[in-house]
Formats: structure tokens, C-alpha cells, sequence
């Protein structure tokens, strides 16, 4: 990292090397609205060599088998876990998160990402059939795609990026990814431990810059035959764009507005305090917080007394203070954006409960012009808002009421998005009824972000196309090719 008052200059990791770029963007340290960070504004000209170099590097590291494969992910995993608190520090300033989420969250499940893939690569089996009355016998292989073009957000920056990663190295394809440019430092921390796991040059390359320079220039790229994407949706639909005369393999995992189901018989002792984590973490920075919570009317007073109780208690600090349990949001125009979606709702007479513009929010002098909010909850509001439909991506969270079953799923289904869903309730079967008619991707019941690797992640409608996971990343990742062979 860069010495104190010194701006930390950050180069592409292009065929195992360090290079500057002839032009450079500025990061922003979330709490202090400061600029530490210089990050390379790549373009063509950076993708191009980083192409060349995942080209280059393909034949070889596709032909090592997959133990081979398994044990650089492993090597790696454990340098990344050696240097935890490093990344976390890094990732917190970065961000705008707390400390104690990077060190708890982002980085162990980085690591997480690269073991369990090494692990699961060992264990996909492949299908055979017999035809003996035609003397032919049916099997299938999984061969590497090629070179993956990976883009990856900034909300969860290496989190994310190596959960794309480790399943398309450990498949044996090559890599160019393109972090965001808003938090790219980790990214780039880690293309210094790639040489001592044992990853060949030309394996994994990172190009740094912006969406419409290094993102378009990667996505239309004619020899890069795979996207893995996670962002918004508009970025989606441009990729798709250029993706099409390419007739590119497209994994898209995109927004979501997700809901909260709480029936009367849910135990509010702990689905208060789950849901103000799954509304407010991260800043709310994350595709499967809470944003819509249908409370069922017997219950709302209780359950809106005591959600905003809790709410207050949530603390909003600068990211190293260890009490605090929210940070800054991402970036000015972030913060922006979401104070708009707040005064959007005021202004159609809904009401702002706590939070932005209610409550004080009290920071240290440096940090005051830090992209800091309090935690909002809004009432009184209509499915039809800006608020209810639209994904707002920070800690805001609208709170209504509903009557009965049918009722909520209709309302709760009224959107666009369909990635995450929560219900809390007692009776079995109507966990299980509720969560068969919601169209979600993923629906939690009596909890919240409790993730099996192994099974699938992604979301209907528009919150994206294909999914991820232990068998669905190694399809992905992979083409499948059928071989017939004709005996005497």
C-alpha cells in the first residue's frame, strides 16, 4: 500500500507483468471524499494485449488436469488467507464498508471461493450410454470454453470478482477481468500473489478502467467467447448488445427488489434483527438486501415499532470504528442517487420514519464529507412508487402492510426483479406454499443470506440470466461435447 499522504498508483497485470497505462482515473476513499488512488483508464489497446496473453497462455494451463489445476487454487487461497488483514484494510478503505465486514465477510468468502473450487472441480462426472443393439457407445466431456472475460462490481469487489475466478481457472480456461473502477485495489493486490500460487503468465490478467473504454472493448472482443457479468441492468443490455454478433456464452447476474414476507406468526424476537441486517448491510449495498417489507396488518404496528427501534441502533461510523455496523456508501453520486429516491418518496406523502433527513448523523470532522446516510425506512407508501419498483441499492427500506396470502404474493411478484425473497412464518406449509409461487430466485425462510456453494445462485426476470454455483459455474465455464464410438 502507499505511504500515508502518498496516492497509490495502480497498473494492469497483463501476461504475469505490471504495466502503467498512458492515462489514469481517480479513486476515492468513501469516508473522506479524498482521492488516494490512481487507477489505469484502459482501452483497447490494454484488452488487446491482455487477450493476446490469455491466448497465448490457454493451450498450456487447459492440458494440466484438474488436480494440477486444484492445487494452485489452493496455493492461493492459502496466500490470500495469510495476507487476510492486509486485504481487509484495503478492501474497507476502498469500499466504504466496515472493517469488520471485510475482515469477516469479504475476504474469508474470497477465500472460500478459490477452496471450494478447487475442491469441486475434482468431483463433476460426465454421462455414458449404451446403444448395443447399434454397436455404439455414448459419452460426454466438459472442455474449457476458452478465454473468460470477467467484470465484476463494486460492492463486494474481490468477493465477487473471484467468485468468477476460481470456477473458470479451475475449469481450465484463461482470464482477462475487468474489476470496477471504483474499487479496484484488491484486485490488483492480488495479482501480486499469482506468481508465488504457482499460476502461470497469461492465466489470469486484470485490466483496469472504466465500463464504456475497458468493459465494451473486452465484452466486443471476437476471440473472447464467454462474459461473466455482475452489475446493473442497463450495463447488462449494452453487453447483450455487443455480446450478439459475437454469439458470446452470457452469465448476467443483476439487481434485485427484494422482499420481506412477515405473516403473523412470525417470530419477531428474530426476524426484527435479520431483517434490519438483510435491509442495511453493507449500506444496503448488496444485490439481495431487503427493500419492500409486506408486514400482515395485525402485526404491522408492533413489528413498525420495533423495526425502527432497531434501526436507530444500527450505527452508522467511519469503517475502521469496530461498533459501527454501516460505513459509507460507494460514491457522491451514489449518495446522491439514493437521498433522490428518499426525497421522491416524501414528495408523494410518504413517511420518512427515521433516518435521512430525521435523524443527526455525527462523524468525525475529517469524515464529514464522507458518503455517509443514516439508515431510512419509509411508510405509507404505494406499490406503484419509484420506491417499491425500482432498485435503490443503499440503506433504504419501505415497510407496508398486507392482509392475506394471496394478496402479498401478487404484490410481492408486481415487480420487474426477481433474485431474493424472505418469508418468516411458524406454519411449515405455508413457507413452503409462499415460497413455490414467488418468483425468486432464491427465497429464505425464517433467516437471511445463508449460502451453500454447491447449489444455484441467480435470479428471474430482470435480475439476470443463467446461475452460479458449484455444477452450474463448471457448465458455464465449460462446453459439453457428445462422443459416439461405433464398435464391431
Amino acid at each position: 500500500m502507499a505511504a500515508p499522504g502518498k496516492l497509490l498508483m495502480l497498473e494492469n497485470f497483463i501476461d504475469g507483468k505490471f504495466l502503467p497505462c498512458n492515462s489514469y482515473i481517480d479513486s476515492y476513499d468513501p469516508s473522506t471524499g479524498e482521492v488516494y488512488c490512481k487507477v489505469p483508464n484502459s482501452g483497447k489497446e490494454e484488452i488487446e494485449a491482455a487477450v493476446q496473453a490469455a491466448r497465448a497462455a490457454f493451450p498450456g494451463w487447459s492440458s494440466k488436469s484438474p488436480q494440477e489445476r486444484a492445487q494452485v487454487l489452493t496455493r492461493l487461497a492459502d496466500l490470500l488467507e495469510q495476507s487476510l488483514e492486509e486485504l481487509a484494510q484495503a478492501e474497507s478503505k476502498d469500499q466504504g464498508k466496515t472493517l469488520t465486514m471485510a475482515r469477516t465477510v469479504d475476504i474469508p468468502r474470497a477465500v472460500q471461493n478459490f477452496r471450494f473450487f478447487a475442491s469441486s472441480v475434482l468431483h463433476h462426472t460426465t454421462e455414458c450410454t449404451q446403444m448395443d443393439h447399434l454397436g455404439c457407445l455414448h459419452y460426454t466431456v466438459r472442455t474449457p470454453v476458452g478465454i473468460a472475460g470477467l467484470i465484476s462490481p463494486w460492492n463486494l469487489p474481490l468477493y465477487l470478482l473471484t467468485w468468477k475466478m476460481a470456477p473458470a481457472i479451475a475449469a481450465g480456461n484463461t482470464v482477462v477481468a475487468k474489476p470496477s473502477e471504483l474499487t479496484s485495489v484488491t484486485a490488483w493486490m492480488l495479482c501480486k500473489l499469482l506468481d508465488k500460487a504457482g499460476v502461470p503468465p497469461g492465466v489470469i490478467n486484470i485490466v483496469f478502467g472504466a465500463g464504456p473504454r475497458a468493459g465494451e472493448a473486452l465484452v466486443s472482443h471476437p476471440e473472447v467467447p464467454l462474459i461473466s457479468f455482475t452489475g446493473s441492468q442497463p450495463t447488462a443490455e449494452r453487453i447483450t448488445q455487443l455480446s450478439a454478433p459475437h454469439c458470446k456464452k452470457l452469465s448476467l447476474e443483476l439487481g434485485g427488489k427484494n422482499p420481506a414476507i412477515i405473516f403473523e406468526d412470525a417470530n419477531l424476537e428474530e426476524c426484527v434483527p435479520t431483517t434490519i441486517r438483510s435491509s442495511f448491510a453493507n449500506q444496503g449495498e448488496i444485490c439481495l438486501c431487503t427493500s419492500r417489507i409486506f408486514v400482515q396488518k395485525s402485526i404491522y404496528s408492533e413489528f413498525l415499532k420495533k423495526f425502527v427501534e432497531a434501526t436507530r441502533k444500527w450505527k452508522v461510523g467511519i469503517p475502521s470504528d469496530p461498533s459501527a455496523c454501516m460505513g459509507a456508501l460507494i460514491s457522491k453520486e451514489h449518495l446522491e442517487k439514493v437521498r433522490g429516491y428518499i426525497k421522491r418518496a416524501h414528495a408523494e406523502g410518504a413517511h420518512i420514519l427515521c433516518g435521512e433527513g430525521i435523524d443527526n448523523l455525527n462523524l468525525p470532522a475529517r469524515n464529514q464529507a464522507g458518503y455517509f446516510m443514516l439508515p431510512t425506512v419509509i411508510t405509507d407508501i404505494k406499490d406503484e412508487s419509484c420506491c417499491m419498483k425500482e432498485e435503490i441499492f443503499g440503506p433504504v427500506t419501505c415497510v407496508v402492510p398486507f392482509e392475506s396470502e394471496e394478496e402479498v404474493i401478487r404484490r410481492a411478484n408486481g415487480v420487474k426483479y426477481g433474485l431474493a425473497a424472505t418469508v418468516w412464518s411458524s406454519n411449515v406449509g405455508r413457507i413452503h406454499r409462499v415460497a413455490k409461487k414467488l418468483q425468486s430466485g432464491l427465497v429464505w425462510t425464517n433467516c437471511w443470506l445463508i449460502r451453500e456453494l454447491n447449489l444455484p445462485f441467480g435470479g428471474m426476470k430482470s435480475s439476470g440470466i443463467g446461475r452460479e454455483g458449484a455444477k452450474d459455474s463448471h457448465d458455464f465455464f465449460t462446453e459439453i461435447k457428445t462422443i459416439t464410438v461405433k464398435h464391431e
